[in-house]
């Protein structure tokens, strides 16, 4: 299969991206571990995408969609992949589509998290992350310290991300409403858009994806 998975900051869809290419085993495909890999790797489009972010700058589509070109030429994506955070924009998804129909080849399903706006603000504002390097993450709703402040692991300092404050999500959401979401009314116009929600436990919303993407397939 071949899948883009599409939705606000805080739906869970790195979470959700993991578990669904585990069960349909294919590769996932997300746009943070392209920019790693590449700049890691010292790539031509890595070392394009570097001299952006150094100087501040928005990386351009072109370099992003090479990036994702690339990966979806390796062996291990032949049969399908999960396409996470790419296309970000309308401009992105008619290249995958070019790129797609080139490769002879076309997506079988779009999947949308539905999350409502207060519960994404909820999910992230309420994050907390310790210091230390062990990556340990709590939220002071669903997932508390039993000490306010300090790591159950390992007794580091949790801190708030400074991009995790309230107003600072709700910027990344009219920017996800501006730039992303006109994506999916392009997918709908190709019939491959399945919306699940993505509130509950995070088994209950693989499954509910599952069944959509069986449904919409």
């Amino acid at each position: 299969m071949r899948i883009v998975l599409v939705g606000p900051p805080g739906a869970g869809k790195g979470t959700q991206a993991h578990l669904l290419a585990k069960t349909l085993s294919i590769p996932h495909i997300s746009t943070g571990d392209l920019f790693r890999a590449n700049i890691g790797q010292g790539t031509p489009l890595g070392l394009e995408a570097k001299s952006y972010m150094d100087a501040g700058r928005l990386v351009p589509d072109e370099v992003t969609i090479g990036m994702a070109k690339d990966r979806m030429l390796q062996p291990d994506a032949a049969n399908g992949f999960l396409l996470d955070g790419f296309p970000r924009n309308l401009g992105q998804a008619k290249a995958l589509d070019e790129f797609l129909a080139e490769q002879g080849i076309k997506l079988d399903g779009v999947l949308d998290l539905e999350v409502p706006e207060d519960e994404v603000v909820r999910r992230i504002a309420g994050r907390r992350l310790c210091r230390n390097d062990g990556g340990h993450v709590f939220h002071v709703d669903y997932n508390p310290p039993k000490v306010e402040g300090v790591c159950d692991e390992c007794g580091g300092e949790l801190y708030q991300r400074s991009d995790d404050t309230e107003d600072k999500v709700r910027t990344r959401l009219e920017v996800y409403h501006t730039e992303t979401e006109p994506i999916i009314d392009y997918y709908v116009q190709q019939d491959l858009v399945a919306t699940i929600s993505a509130l509950g436990k995070v088994d209950e919303v693989t499954q509910r994806a599952i069944e959509a993407l069986k449904q919409n397939g």
